[in-house]
């Protein structure tokens, strides 16, 4: 988003009409449709790449990857809602996923195909029984962004400049179907029990529902600015209820780049430092004091400018973990220096984790025990130092490395049952996003050694 006056586009006055989409599936049985269609090319994907091999033709998996990838991404957009979320939070994840999927999933950090211009005039009269023509005094009619939960439209009232959030139809009660759909095709695949896994699928299940009640957003996104109004080097958009609803959200519309647009015009160390060091404050600051975060931090979440020596817009309070105080000492113990050179200490926390069970055979719970010392080592070092550089090539290295060993290690691919306190799901996808954007800023902060100081 830029700060600029709302004037006629192009794309406003000659819609792509190929690129908008005009209708999305939101029944059970439509969403179930288009899952088997998907499936039904991506298994003929696998049957040419192989009958090729087969023939002595060569054929690449690169190319198959691609193939699917892009079936895959077609899919999810037209679905857009949890599907096309998960395969964002999996984006975020870099060595999760091949390359293929993984640059083509994170397009939904920032633009997917977004509803046609009647589409999106419809789901403005219905939340406010007047078309957005008569809601705004002036309102874009082609999306400048779309994600996966909605998109966000420029348009103007009483001088200001808003950017108008519109959900997808019929997103919300997607959610529970799409689970209720993949569930039992992902515990046949896995070989997981339901019960295991129940706690993990109804806390993300909650956070995705949580994500589509914009008044919620609303709320907490005044709470949180107000709260975190004293933190240097931020901007917080200020929001509209008058002009929101539960499927409409309706704010400020902030200045600055997305970070790839904004890392393009080379910006100097010291403005990388500075808003690194606002995103690193902002984190901490929600962690340990309001004992709740942001819990969506990719990268189309922020806006970055390099005014006033770098200063980031924060966006979209859809996610947002609360965190019981348990899980916050435990989630802070584990990062301590003390717990790290105590290694029954360490135990005994991961036994509250429930990453240990008492059911483990000595072998196993020496196996987790080291494992979790090596990630928690690694993972935690920023916690630990009064000063970081995210820049760092040899500790960027180091977690690649880490995170390939653990998706190659031989008794973690055999043990499938998910292991951890459920509410570590959004914490951990908080700080996998936080050092993303960090090493991509190459940014050196001043840490304040919180943990373990």
């Amino acid at each position: 988003m830029s700060n600029e006056t709302l004037k006629p586009d192009p794309t406003d006055q000659e819609p792509a009409e190929s690129r908008q989409l005009a209708s999305l599936p939101t029944t059970k049985v439509a969403r179930a449709a288009r899952f088997a269609k998907t499936g039904l090319k991506v298994g003929a994907n696998y049957v040419k790449h192989y009958a090729k091999r087969a023939a002595g033709v060569t054929s690449e998996t690169q190319d198959l990857h691609a193939a699917n990838a892009a079936e895959l991404y077609g899919a999810l957009s037209e679905m857009k809602g949890s599907v096309l979320k998960v395969a964002q939070m999996l984006a975020m994840e870099k060595n999760m996923l091949p390359t293929a999927y993984s640059d083509l999933f994170a397009q939904a950090q920032y633009q997917s195909p977004p509803l046609s211009g009647p589409l999106v005039t419809k789901v403005l009269r219905d939340a406010f029984g007047r078309s957005p023509f008569e809601v705004f005094d002036e309102f874009g009619i082609n999306a400048r962004q779309a994600a996966s939960i909605g998109q966000v439209h420029l348009a103007r009232k009483n001088g200001l400049q808003l950017a108008v959030k519109v959900q997808y139809p019929g997103v919300a009660d997607s959610i529970q179907s799409d689970i209720r759909l993949v569930k039992p095709i992902a515990l046949r695949v896995l070989g997981l029990d339901e019960a295991t896994v129940r706690p993990y699928l109804e806390e993300v299940e909650a956070r995705l529902l949580e994500e589509t009640n914009y008044a919620l957003e609303l709320q907490r996104g005044t709470e949180i600015a107000t709260e975190c109004a004293h933190l240097a080097h931020l901007e917080f958009p200020k929001y509209y209820p008058e002009l929101s609803t539960n499927r409409v959200l309706t704010m400020d519309w902030l200045s600055g780049q997305h970070l790839n647009e904004f890392l393009a015009t080379n910006p100097s160390q010291q403005v990388r430092n500075q808003l690194g060091q606002a995103l690193w404050d902002f984190y901490a600051f929600q962690l340990h004091t309001l004992h709740r975060v942001h819990a969506d931090p990719h990268p189309g979440n922020f806006l970055l400018r390099a005014d006033h020596g770098g200063t980031v817009g924060v966006l979209d309070f859809g996610c947002v973990k609360e965190i019981p105080a348990d899980v916050y000492a435990l989630f802070t113990a584990l990062l301590t220096p003390e717990t790290l050179a105590d290694e029954a200490c360490l135990a005994d926390l991961l036994t509250q984790a429930g990453v240990l069970r008492p059911e483990d055979s000595p072998a196993r719970r020496a196996f987790y025990l080291q494992t979790m010392q090596a990630s928690l080592e690694l993972v935690g070092r920023p916690f630990r130092q009064s000063t970081f550089d995210f820049g760092d090539p040899a500790y960027l290295a180091a977690l690649y490395q880490l995170g390939d060993e653990l998706m190659q290690e031989p008794e973690l691919r055999k043990q499938r049952e998910p292991r951890g306190s459920e509410h570590f799901i959004y914490l951990n996808r908080t700080y996998v996003g936080l050092y993303a954007l960090l090493t991509e800023l190459r940014a050196a902060v001043q840490t304040g050694a919180l943990v373990g100081a």
